[in-house]
């Protein structure tokens, strides 16, 4: 299905303060009670970076999707390309070929490194940015190209976001994210080890809408992404499930048969936190100038640079 949503606000339709309020209560919705995460040392929310790294590396060597489609139809003629979010570069690896220059940003200098190195391996040299958008966003240039691929849903504040994104995109803006919060799929084994209720908000239709009470011309088309095997082996996907649920490693074996039971096949271990689900793409105008960087108001100036030479 695919959407273009016009500039004209719906004044049936909840106004952006509520929409923006309604979206940050429905992410601190998704917090652990405390008597559960303090039963465990490990963090439930870390995926591990080896599960980027490959995402990366599978869509590099064969691109394609709504996402890529948009993002490398708008670097026609080539251009520059600011990748928000990053991770280990699967929305921008992709579009080196016709990339001029590369600029990653996100919060975890691992992830950067392993972009870095494979940019390089590719015959481009990243400029990588270690920090959170938008804080960090008036020390970054703008680029033609603003790619930003899953990461909405750790964004409490989206309004700023969102805006930061439009700024600094010269000729497009390409969101993608999945249809619902990414971690739904694991609410029924909530609710088996720990008798807790998970919610299942926010979704990307919260983001349509604020994009269109921002009065935002977008479009948007809505896919299915293929699951491959996510883990090498199943028995890394039942640890980094496991983790997911705040349980000790001496209840592996429950979380493996409680994965069977869901309907996990152990010789394709897909990762049930993201793979396979239903994902929209979303894109928009930017609204950048050829300036080397704009200060949306309100945002701090906080900024760390990575160069190439950084020992990973």
């Amino acid at each position: 299905m695919t959407g273009q949503s016009p500039p004209v606000r719906d004044h049936q339709a909840p106004a952006l303060p509520e929409l923006l309020s309604r979206w940050q209560d429905d992410l601190a919705s998704w917090a652990i009670p405390e008597h559960i995460s303090a039963a465990v040392t490990e963090s439930p929310w870390v995926l591990p970076r080896q599960v980027f790294a490959r995402r990366a590396d599978s869509v590099a060597d064969q691109p394609g999707g709504p996402s890529f489609e948009k993002a490398w139809a708008a670097l026609d003629p080539p251009g520059s390309v600011l990748d928000v979010g990053s991770g280990a570069g699967a929305a921008c690896l992709p579009l080196i070929p016709r990339a001029t220059e590369l600029t990653a940003v996100d919060s975890d200098s691992g992830m950067l490194d392993l972009l870095g190195q494979r940019a390089a391996e590719r015959g481009l040299n990243a400029e990588r940015v270690l920090g959170r958008w938008p804080r960090l966003a008036p020390q970054v240039a703008v680029a033609d190209v603003v790619t930003c691929h899953h990461v909405l849903y750790n964004v409490p504040e989206l309004g700023q976001f969102l805006t930061a994104l439009t700024g600094h995109a010269r000729r497009l803006v390409v969101v993608e994210t999945t249809a619902t919060h990414p971690l739904t799929s694991l609410n029924e084994l909530w609710l088996r080890f720990h008798g807790l209720r998970r919610p299942n908000r926010p979704a990307a239709a919260d983001v349509l809408a604020i994009l269109r009470a921002m009065g935002l011309s977008f479009g948007h088309t809505r896919w299915q992404r293929s699951g491959g095997p996510d883990y090498p082996s199943f028995a890394e996907l039942t640890d980094v499930t496991r983790r997911r649920l705040c349980l000790p490693p001496d209840r592996a074996a429950e979380v493996a048969d409680a994965l069977v039971t869901a309907g996990v096949d152990p010789a394709h271990p897909v990762d049930l936190g993201s793979s396979g689900r239903d994902v929209l793409t979303i894109w928009w105008n930017g609204s950048a100038q050829n300036l080397a960087a704009v200060t949306p108001a309100g945002l701090g100036q906080e900024t760390s640079k990575c160069t190439d030479d950084k020992t990973a």
